[in-house]
């Protein structure tokens, strides 16, 4: 089992995503972020395989989001 992380400052789009993954059967939507600093707190938390980040976000972009993420991850 794929375990992924959505982050999307839109609902909408998270739940698209959801759906279509999910139908696949091997993937399991184990979180959702609704900005970077979340999708920092939840990929610390959660521990996904993947991670879909939106670039463009409110706050913090999926970019600088992505490169704590990855930092995080090679202290760990």
């Amino acid at each position: 089992m794929i375990r992924v992380l959505l982050v999307d400052d839109h609902a909408v789009m998270r739940a698209g995503f959801r759906m279509i993954l999910e139908a696949a059967g091997d993937i399991a939507v184990v979180g959702e972020a609704g900005d970077g600093r979340a999708a920092i707190a939840a990929a610390r938390d959660l521990r996904p395989d993947v991670i879909c980040m939106d670039v463009q976000m409110p706050d913090m972009d999926g970019l600088e989001a992505t490169r704590r993420i990855v930092a995080d991850a090679e202290v760990a």
